[in-house]
């Protein structure tokens, strides 16, 4: 009996926490696909969990469609990602309450549900305002200190793009506004109307913009500094660029300027580029602005009807509690960490320069996730391309956009 009984206290031991469970985890963080893949399969094999990594961004971005046709098939994933108040308007129902999680005492920006529950663990600290090539801009005598305002701008890339040949640029801006990179646009760079020079929290042009209106001086503004990133961008790049082609050319020194956020890092690293880089903040203002856009990128969320509920509470709060969690976040896939606990800094430059912007407190607001999902993709994303290839002018992206925003009005 007692051999019995040793037999089967090894036997559990030896098939792990979970026996043989399996969890499907869906994120859209492209540039850490192979980073995430190699932890989530070292966390496995030690768990006994058959972990599997689905990536959904860079130039296949429709995250909310690859969870619809999985919810559709009854096959949602374990752990997915959302990014703001319309993916949990879509997706509240499936999401479990964490709010008993250990990790949740860590962290000051976890997502939460209206009714005050944590429902979301933040991925990360991300940012973004106009990353800049310090060597270059030096080359070119352009102090990135000054670079607050539209005028500010427009006067440094007319100067860099006069010098491209003895810089040995191809382009002032790698921009990107092809279909498949939407996300850059009508995400990201749609952000600077709605944020920028706003103090943090301020949602008073999103909420403007939902109830059906625009700030025609700020939009005036706004259209001139995306003249000016695609008057300045390489032509290729912009109107059929990927993803890769986007950031490569400026990890490469090709681009003095890149429309990315400090998501970017590993590409620095794999790139074994050495030049200094930085942010500068967007120009979208006639009126000076000095700070970043600074927020998690997105939470990670359980389905509440996963069968593996155990082993995707573990899997999250081991990134937050153990050595190799820490390490794979912050050192392999070069995150800013969101929880208080982890000391471990990141090295690449655009981290460290989000980083500083956030310790002087000189940060703005993500509110383009405060759009309607499909509002960003499917009417705003469109109106972007059409203007890079040529097809409409400012004057009548001024006037799409305008009649876009009218149809956001309940």
């Amino acid at each position: 009996m007692k051999k019995l009984a040793f037999f089967l206290v090894a036997l559990s031991l030896g098939l792990g926490a979970f026996g043989q469970a399996k969890l499907t985890l869906l994120q859209n963080k492209v540039e850490i696909d192979k980073q995430m893949k190699a932890y989530a399969a070292a966390w496995g094999k030690a768990n006994n969990v058959d972990m599997t990594i689905i990536t959904s961004g860079g130039d296949n971005g429709d995250m909310g469609g690859m969870l619809k046709a999985d919810y559709a098939a009854g096959e949602l994933p374990d752990i997915f990602v959302i990014d703001g108040p319309d993916a949990y308007a879509q997706w509240g129902n499936v999401i479990l309450d964490q709010s008993n999680e250990k990790w949740v005492a860590q962290t000051s920006v976890p997502y939460k549900s209206p009714e005050g529950k944590v429902v979301g663990f933040p991925v990360a600290v991300e940012g973004w305002g106009m990353a800049y090539n310090a060597d270059i801009l030096a080359k070119a005598g352009v102090d990135p200190l000054k670079l607050t305002n539209l005028a500010a701008y427009k006067a440094a890339f007319a100067k860099i793009d006069a010098m491209k040949d003895k810089l040995g640029l191809k382009s002032v801006v790698s921009m990107a506004a092809s279909t498949g990179m939407g996300w850059v646009t009508a995400h990201h760079n749609v952000n600077s109307y709605l944020s920028n020079g706003l103090k943090f929290g301020d949602k008073s042009i999103a909420n403007l913009a939902l109830a059906g209106k625009v700030d025609a001086k700020r939009l005036a503004d706004y259209a001139d500094w995306v003249e000016l990133l695609f008057n300045y961008a390489d032509k290729a790049v912009l109107t059929n660029g990927t993803y890769d082609d986007q950031v490569g050319a400026f990890m490469t020194g090709k681009a003095a300027f890149l429309h990315q956020g400090n998501w970017v890092d590993p590409n620095y690293a794999s790139a074994k580029a050495t030049f200094k880089a930085a942010y500068a903040p967007h120009g979208s203002s006639s009126a000076v602005t000095d700070g970043v856009f600074v927020n998690p990128p997105a939470w990670y969320v359980i389905n509440k009807d996963s069968k593996n509920l155990a082993a995707a509470k573990k899997y999250l709060n081991d990134m937050v509690f153990t050595e190799a969690g820490n390490k794979y976040m912050v050192v392999e896939a070069g995150m800013i960490p969101a929880f208080k606990n982890i000391k471990l800094q990141p090295t690449g430059p655009l981290s460290r320069s989000i980083q500083d912007w956030a310790a002087k407190g000189k940060i703005y607001s993500w509110n383009q996730y405060l759009l309607p999902e499909a509002f960003r993709n499917d009417t705003l994303a469109p109106l972007y391309n059409q203007w890079a290839l040529g097809q409409i002018d400012k004057k009548k992206f001024i006037e799409l956009f305008t009649a876009a925003v009218a149809t956001l009005k309940k």
